[in-house]
C-alpha cells in the first residue's frame, strides 16, 4: 500500500522530518514522511519541493490542522503518498483525503481512538506508545498496545494494516513489533539523529550521549514558544537544565510568574545553540543511539539486523 521496500516508517516530526530527511528515507527503501508541525503553508510546500523526485507522505498535528486546514491543501497538491493524522478528531479531513485516493494513516493512543480512525476509513493505524518522543499522551506502551490494535482490526473485520510508534529505534525493535502483528514500524527518534535531520549540532550531540533514563515528559518548551496543546497531552524532551529549573514543582508546566524569564533564557540559548537550553524531542530509544548517521544507513542497518534477529529466533531451541 505505502510502497517500501523495507516496513520502515519516518515518523513526520515536525520541524525535524523536512523534505531532505523524507526524500532519504524513500530512497533507501523506507517511506520518508515530512512533518508539516506548526509550519506556515509555504514553508510546508518549500519542503515538499526539497523532497521532489522521491515518493514521500505528509502528517499532521490534527488539532493544528483545524487552525491551518491550508497545510492540507498544500499536501493534497503535491499529490503526496500518504497522509498521517495524529492529535486530533480526524473526521473532519478524511473525506478529502480519500477523495483525493491517497492513503490515509491515523496514529492513535488507545483502543477507542483507534475505533474511531477505523470508522473514519483509516487505511492503515500507527499504535503510538508512550516510549516515543514528542508529543502524545504517554500512557500506553507499545508491547501492549500493538496487539491489542492488531486484535480490533482482526475483530472489526477491517484488514488495515497497524504499525507500530514507539522505541523502536534498532532492527532488534523492528522483529519485536513484527513478532506482536505489527506490519512495520513508524521510527522517530533513530532518524532525529542523522545526517538529514533539520536539528542542531548540540541536539545531534546529546542524543548520541543520551540514555532512555535521561527523557522524561513535560509541557516547559511548549510554554516557552507559545504552542499550547490540548489538556492531556506532554511531550517527552531529553532532561537538561533548562527543564530542571523551570519545572521547579514537578507540573511538567512553567510557572506563569516565570513565563517571561523562562521564555528570554528559551530563546537565547537556542540561538546559542546551548546544550542544555535547546529542545531535544527524544525517546526512550535514544539510549541505543551510538552515533550520527545518514539516513539511508539507519534503513539498511535496521532492516538488516531485523533480518538477522528473526532469523536467529526460527527454530530456537528453548521455543
Amino acid at each position: 500500500m505505502l510502497g517500501t521496500a523495507v516496513p520502515i516508517v519516518l515518523a513526520p516530526m515536525g520541524g525535524v522530518a523536512g523534505g531532505a530527511l523524507a526524500a532519504a528515507v524513500s530512497r533507501a527503501g523506507g517511506l520518508g514522511m515530512v512533518g508539516a508541525g506548526y509550519a506556515d503553508p509555504e514553508r510546508l510546500a518549500a519542503e515538499l519541493r526539497v523532497a521532489r523526485g522521491a515518493r514521500v507522505g505528509c502528517g499532521f498535528i490534527t488539532w493544528y490542522l483545524e487552525r491551518e486546514p491550508r497545510q492540507l491543501d498544500v499536501a493534497l497538491d503535491h499529490q503526496v503518498a500518504a497522509v498521517m493524522l495524529s492529535f486530533g478528531e480526524v473526521r473532519r479531513f478524511a473525506p478529502r483525503v480519500h477523495a483525493a485516493a491517497i492513503p490515509l494513516i491515523c496514529q492513535v493512543s488507545g483502543r477507542d481512538e483507534a475505533a474511531e480512525a477505523l470508522d473514519s476509513g483509516a487505511e492503515v493505524i500507527v499504535a503510538h506508545g508512550g516510549e516515543g518522543g514528542g508529543h502524545g499522551v504517554h500512557l500506553r506502551s507499545t508491547l501492549t498496545l500493538v496487539p491489542e490494535l492488531c486484535d480490533l482490526v482482526h475483530e472489526r473485520g477491517h484488514p488495515v494494516p497497524v504499525l507500530a510508534a514507539g522505541g523502536v529505534a534498532d532492527g532488534r525493535g523492528l522483529a519485536a513489533v513484527l513478532a506482536l502483528g505489527a506490519a512495520g514500524a513508524v521510527v522517530g527518534t533513530r532518524f532525529a539523529a542523522t545526517a538529514e535531520a533539520a536539528v542542531s549540532p548540540a541536539a545531534h550531540r546529546r542524543m548520541v550521549r543520551a540514555r532512555g533514563d535521561d527523557t522524561l515528559t513535560t509541557r516547559v518548551y511548549d510554554d516557552v514558544r507559545g504552542v499550547n496543546w490540548p489538556d492531556g497531552y506532554a511531550s517527552r524532551v531529553l532532561r537538561s537544565r533548562f527543564t530542571d529549573a523551570w519545572d521547579r514543582k514537578g507540573t511538567g508546566s512553567v510557572p506563569v510568574e516565570h513565563l517571561y524569564e523562562a521564555t528570554e533564557e528559551f530563546r537565547d540559548g537556542t540561538r546559542r545553540d546551548d546544550p542544555e537550553t535547546v529542545l531535544v524531542h527524544a525517546g526512550e530509544g535514544v539510549g541505543v543511539i551510538g552515533r550520527t548517521e545518514s539516513a539511508a544507513t539507519v534503513v539498511e542497518v535496521m532492516a538488516a539486523e531485523a533480518r538477522g534477529v528473526i532469523d536467529s529466533l526460527d527454530g530456537h531451541p528453548r521455543l
